[in-house]
């Protein structure tokens, strides 16, 4: 039987593995639809099933732990925000997916009347993903917070990009099918947004046993 400590490594491990995968496969999507790269979005779907796996293994050792060693403290803490992680991770995962096939789809059809700039949302959500897993990794709770406040500026931006993109339907119907594809990376980039909020309450939790969900952060003020 391995020791906890052997099992404990191995659990952060297959996190850590799992979250740059995922924030790989974000960035990849990301520069599909920008880029219209398909090499990339054939390689985001490719990639599923790997982050599908490391999904369960994380489950596998974070169950072994708890029925075998009956952590304690700090470290039944960490172990239950792993398996939080590893699922909104996974789902992180699904949504580069979908943002993948629909920028396979848009690349064989022609642009909207009027262009729309994704980048201050792509790149929004890329630093939020990124700024998580790194809060994680070093339990870093102000990292943490700033990206459970950057989680509003994203909202908005969906929200702006939907109206810009509901205008042109509604002009020119003709457009609607490709507009949707459009419509579902724009909601694919907020759920992402989303859980990478996620994580990052968890981190708080984990750092300072503080469960801020639901909750108006210190130095927010309410809208």
């Amino acid at each position: 039987m391995r020791p906890f400590e052997e099992d404990f490594k191995l659990l952060d491990g297959s996190l850590q593995e799992m979250g740059a995968l995922v924030a790989r496969s974000i960035r990849r999507s990301v520069y599909a639809f920008i880029e219209k790269n398909e090499d990339f979005a054939h390689q985001v779907i490719r990639d599923e099933a790997r982050i599908d796996q490391l999904e369960i293994q994380i489950d596998d050792l974070a169950t072994s732990l708890i029925v075998r060693d009956q952590p304690v403290a700090s470290d039944m803490r960490l172990i239950v925000v792993a398996i939080k992680i590893s699922t909104d991770l996974e789902r992180m995962g699904d949504l580069a997916v979908h943002i993948a096939e629909r920028s396979l789809s848009l690349m064989s059809q022609p642009l909207l009347p009027e262009p729309l700039d994704f980048s201050p949302l792509t790149s929004t959500v890329e630093s939020m993903v990124l700024g998580s897993l790194s809060a994680f990794s070093r339990r870093d709770a102000a990292l943490a917070r700033e990206i459970v406040v950057a989680d509003d500026a994203v909202d908005q931006m969906r929200a702006e990009i939907s109206h810009r993109v509901i205008e042109q339907m509604q002009r020119e119907p003709s457009c609607i099918p490709r507009a949707q594809d459009y419509l579902t990376i724009a909601r694919s980039l907020e759920r992402i947004a989303d859980h990478a909020t996620n994580i990052a309450e968890d981190v708080i939790f984990l750092a300072q046993g503080v469960d801020v969900r639901h909750r108006q952060l210190e130095g927010t003020a309410a809208n």
